[in-house]
């Protein structure tokens, strides 16, 4: 167990809280029927996640498309994706009881995702008992995406915790990557869209392969 005590967790959703791959799969297969492009597998989708919807749909379609195509697509895959948000995506297993725990133990949790903010605000309200998380930010207008540590900075801060005791979780090299530059301990997971030698590379600390092993390795 880590000697260090840490006082906040900020996480990752998108493979890190909540398994959304089928839905996101299927927006993006519905975005690129409407356009009349070739559809992509799920193994292509959970490859192309992790950095934002525009660039997911950049990612998605032919490598020649236009700015102006990519802006199209990405306002009928928002409209696709915001029909189905729930419809296959659930938290992984062990996540609620993790969560509570941290809970009981008073500790302060928030995400900070490259969703989209109100796709992730309403997947939370869906799927977690209200008042989970203190506090939830998404990809906004002026703000930068992981991973530039100033979002997950700005949680920390209204936390009233310092770098040093915050814990991220994630399920990425974008994760790992933006625990680093926040100055937090990064923390990897293996149930995600991304496989354990990403997150080792990356500069993981600590890598879970289930949430509950969490409180034999990081002392909170």
């Amino acid at each position: 167990m880590t000697s260090e005590k840490y006082r906040a967790a900020i996480f990752d959703l998108d493979g890190t809280l909540i398994n959304s791959l089928e839905d996101l799969a299927d927006s993006v297969n519905d975005m690129l029927n409407h356009f009349g492009f070739p559809t992509r597998s799920l193994e292509e989708t959970r490859i192309a996640v992790g950095n934002g919807s525009r660039l997911l749909i950049k990612r998605s379609l032919p490598p020649d498309s236009s700015d102006e195509l990519i802006d199209d697509a990405l306002k009928f895959y928002k409209i696709c994706y915001e029909s189905r948000l729930t419809n296959k995506t659930r938290p992984y297993d062990g996540i609620l009881e993790m969560l509570q725990k941290l809970r009981d133990k008073k500790i302060p949790l928030g995400i900070c995702t490259n969703k989209h903010h109100e796709a992730a605000v309403e997947i939370v309200e869906k799927l977690f008992p209200q008042s989970t998380f203190d506090s939830i930010l998404g990809d906004q207008k002026n703000l930068p995406r992981k991973p530039d540590p100033k979002k997950v900075l700005m949680i920390a801060e209204k936390f009233g915790v310092d770098p040093a005791e915050v814990a991220y979780f994630g399920d990425s090299s974008v994760d790992m990557e933006t625990a680093i530059n926040a100055g937090f301990l990064p923390i990897g997971v293996t149930w995600g869209f991304r496989d354990e030698s990403e997150l080792v590379n990356s500069g993981a600390n600590i890598v879970l392969n289930h949430p509950l092993e969490l409180f034999d390795r990081v002392n909170f």
